[in-house]
């Protein structure tokens, strides 16, 4: 049977009146007939409600000219707003004339009427007013008049957070359409209150919801406004919450990601534990379980390492980023987790399990074996004639850079442990210089073995001066490139930490390299890193560790 969609003219004409007569209610006798059809009243309104929420805005217009008339003096008077579910239905009435995709100008201009309407409505400035008439209405009912509102909007958000669950669950298909445009509009008006923590659980709903539409259903500028706000810690959401709106709209996750890039460089970080609780905090690690996610948040780094030159902080933050990432995924339940090849579609496999490995799941005693296992798949990988691309190149070296622990240890085990300089060294050279151009890699191995080969000479030694170790400081000064310069100062500075005479040297050493040489950030980074990664794993000797902290508080870094 058809729905019947029309209200008896007499009945519509009846109530323009009574509104055109009651005004604002500023006189007595507006006031008392007004409160002898406050329930009538609201009756009419949730009937006129259910007509045009199927209808549409334009049709509704139609159908009623004159209901803008009626609908704009019933909002302006004090008595009905404060009355039940009046306030709400007319809220109701007025999200259902907005167009979400306004066609003209007459359009254009309803949809900004209703907005001042709709926060007139809401605007906790205006439900403070100390207008007599409000607050004698609002005494009689034992209300102040900021208890009385404050108790309106919980029960309102109540009441829109049920319907847009149940609408949800239930997998009611009627009327699909119209429903969505609903969604869409009550988003919208949520823009202006997103900071009211009452509104929170709404903000949660909607964010959450999905109806049958293909499109999205939320309005861009709800998004946005809650992403704002998020970043700005003007609201509090559920990790769900968020994570959704990051899903539904790209413009926010590329707003976090590039916000907490820019939180990072703002901030004078002492130390990468720092550092790792503002990423941690920032929940992008997090989220990066969705592969989706992950694989655009990594696209956003490539692009600021690029636009950076490959600058070591930006890299430092990179390779945070990935440890906390796998964190994380570690802890999804196994249910929910994704493949890795999800979040590294396009790379070699079993190097991407090589990498991921953490090196606190293996023995130590296995390091220089995985090593050599994950140096064997690189270079099988550059060598391949199929990789003659700079950008499939890059690809490889990224996705090694990435996993930066396993560099960091690669550099400590040529050292430390009985192991294949060979392979381990090749790693290295290729990380610090990837394109093997006029021979470039080539002759970075040739150095790296030479300050190699001097320093494994020296490392049993436990009484040294700095005269020992001027053959190789005068390496690294002496190279013209930079990526044979950070090679060689990396393997000198691991020597200085883990040698058993480089301890009593480290400072002045360290600090003729960084103040005659470029290598001042990749030796604070290494620090900093080794520091970090020691402190984990509480498996550092104590004088290293004591080293490392009395080196990273007189450290200076040159910018």
């Amino acid at each position: 049977m058809a729905q019947d969609t029309t209200v008896p003219k007499p009945n519509f004409e009846y109530w323009l009146d009574k509104a055109i007569e009651w005004g604002q209610a500023t006189t007595l006798e507006s006031q008392k007939d007004t409160c002898l059809h406050l329930l009538q009243l609201q009756e009419f309104l949730y009937q006129l409600y259910e007509i045009i929420k199927h209808l549409g805005s334009s049709v509704a217009f139609q159908q009623f000219p004159l209901i803008g008339q009626l609908l704009g003096r019933l909002c302006w008077n004090p008595f009905v707003i404060g009355y039940d579910e009046s306030q709400k239905t007319l809220m109701w009435c007025l999200c259902c004339l907005y167009s979400s995709e306004p066609q003209n100008a007459v359009e254009l201009k309803a949809n900004s009427w209703i907005r001042s309407l709709l926060c007139h409505l809401l605007c906790s400035a205006k439900w403070e007013s100390n207008e007599t008439e409000t607050s004698t209405f609002l005494s009689a009912l034992g209300y102040t008049s900021a208890d009385y509102y404050c108790h309106l909007v919980k029960n309102m958000v109540i009441s829109l957070v049920t319907e847009l669950r149940e609408s949800q669950f239930n997998g009611l298909n009627i009327q699909e359409s119209t429903s969505a445009s609903r969604v869409n509009t009550v988003s919208f008006f949520c823009v202006p209150l997103i900071t009211l923590s009452d509104l929170t659980p709404l903000l949660e709903t909607l964010l959450l919801y999905h109806g049958g539409s293909s499109k999205e259903v939320l309005s861009s500028e709800f998004l946005e406004a809650v992403n704002e706000a998020f970043l700005k810690k003007k609201i509090s959401l559920p990790e769900s919450a968020v994570f959704s709106l990051w899903l539904r709209h790209l413009p926010s996750l590329e707003k976090a990601t590039l916000y907490l890039l820019d939180q990072l460089f703002s901030i004078d970080l002492k130390s990468l534990e720092e550092v790792a609780c503002i990423i941690k905090d920032s929940l992008l690690p997090q989220a990066a379980s969705h592969p989706a996610i992950f694989r655009i948040i990594n696209e956003i780094f490539k692009n600021a390492l690029m636009e950076t030159d490959g600058t070591s902080e930006v890299m430092t933050i990179i390779q945070v980023f990935t440890q906390l990432f796998l964190q994380a995924h570690q802890n999804e339940y196994k249910q929910h987790k994704f493949p890795l090849k999800a979040y590294f579609p396009y790379h070699h496999q079993p190097l991407v399990r090589g990498l991921i490995r953490r090196p606190f799941e293996l023995p130590t005693t296995y390091w220089s074996q995985h090593l050599k296992h994950i140096s064997d798949m690189v270079k099988a990988l550059v060598e391949d004639t199929n990789i003659s691309s700079l950008i499939g190149l890059f690809e490889i070296w990224y996705l090694v850079a990435c996993f930066g622990e396993w560099l960091d240890i690669a550099a400590e085990q040529l050292l430390k442990a009985a192991v294949e300089p060979g392979a381990v060294l090749w790693l290295l050279a290729f990380y610090y210089c990837p394109k093997n151009e006029n021979q470039q890699r080539t002759q970075t191995m040739v150095e790296a073995e030479a300050v190699y080969n001097h320093l494994m000479m020296l490392f049993s030694c436990a009484d040294l001066s700095l005269k020992d170790l001027e053959a190789a400081v005068h390496r690294v000064m002496g190279i013209e490139q930079c990526c044979n310069q950070h090679l060689t100062a990396h393997l000198l500075t691991n020597f200085l930490l883990f040698s058993p005479g480089g301890h009593k040297l480290a400072q002045e050493c360290i600090n003729h390299i960084t103040e005659t040489t470029d290598t001042s950030k990749e030796v604070y980074n290494l620090l900093t890193r080794t520091a970090y990664r020691i402190n984990h794993s509480g498996k550092g000797n104590q004088r290293t560790v004591k080293l490392l902290n009395e080196l990273l508080q007189k450290f200076t870094l040159k910018v």
